[in-house]
This record gives C-alpha cells, sequence and structure tokens, in this order.
C-alpha cells in the first residue's frame, strides 16, 4: 500500500516567501516595527532560540569570474522564534540588531499563516515603495551619465 508523500510548498510559495524575506532584510528597524503595529494584535512570541550574533565568511572573485577568495568576515544575527499559535519563523540579517532580526522573524511566521498573508505583505508594502524609490533614483542618475557613442557627430562629415 503506497502513503502519500506530505506536500510542501509551491514553487510560487517559496518565491512569495523570499520575497517577503527580501522586504524584512530590507526594512529598518523602525519600518519592521510599524510594519508590526499594522498587524496588531499579533500573538506573543517565544524564541525558539535566543538571536544570536555571530560571523560569516564573504567570499568575492576577481573580476567577477575569476578564482574565489576570502575578502573578509561580517557579522550576522540570526533570530528563531515561535508563535503562541504554533507558527515558526525565521531571520538572518547583516550586522547585530537583535531586535531587528526578531521583529523580521515574526514577520515571516505571519505571513506563513494563509489568513494573515495578505496583511504581512500589505503592511511591508512601504517597504517595497522605499526600495523601489531608490532603485528608480539610482537609475535616473546611472542613466544621466550614459553616453550613445551612435549619436555623436562625426568630425569627418
Amino acid at each position: 500500500m503506497a502513503t502519500a508523500k506530505p506536500q510542501g510548498p509551491s514553487a510560487e510559495e517559496i518565491e512569495e516567501r523570499r520575497s517577503a524575506m527580501r522586504l524584512c532584510a530590507e526594512a529598518t528597524r523602525t519600518e519592521l516595527a510599524a510594519a508590526l503595529q499594522a498587524l496588531a494584535p499579533v500573538p506573543a512570541a517565544g524564541d525558539l532560540r535566543r538571536p544570536e550574533t555571530g560571523l560569516v565568511m564573504l567570499r568575492g572573485r576577481a573580476g567577477g569570474d575569476g578564482a574565489a577568495f576570502n575578502l573578509g568576515e561580517a557579522s550576522v544575527v540570526r533570530a528563531a522564534i515561535r508563535l503562541e499559535g504554533g507558527g515558526t519563523g525565521f531571520a538572518y540579517h547583516l550586522g547585530r540588531d537583535a531586535a531587528r532580526a526578531r521583529q523580521a522573524a515574526i514577520l515571516d511566521a505571519l505571513w506563513q499563516q494563509p489568513a494573515r498573508r495578505q496583511a504581512v505583505e500589505a503592511a511591508l508594502a512601504p517597504v517595497a515603495a522605499r526600495l523601489a524609490a531608490e532603485a528608480a533614483l539610482a537609475a535616473r542618475q546611472t542613466a544621466a551619465t550614459r553616453v550613445n557613442f551612435f549619436t555623436m557627430v562625426r568630425g569627418e562629415d
């Protein structure tokens, strides 16, 4: 008799979670606090493992495709929480801000609850808007320095 394997998240859900976690990673502590405030009431969260600070090795490549080398180390903090209702959330952040990582882990746990997913995404919308505005500004600044050599007048005409 064949037993059915438990179904994991779909590729689409994985990508959506990755997107939400990216917003949490890019958000400031104030933006994360505002997102949690917008989602109130939030269930109590206990630490599966209290936030820990450690180091990760940064690797680089000469020219982008050369041999890999160790560039240096960077501080990173991780948080793992369990919500009162049983959901778990995880977050890793560059730096040493344990409170920020814990807030992001809570948002991750809330996002995993299908009933709250849209609310979490709406609460993170200001972060997405800020990141889009920063990317647009960088694109405009880069475009302002672009030279189109095909439109330059040649001296031989």
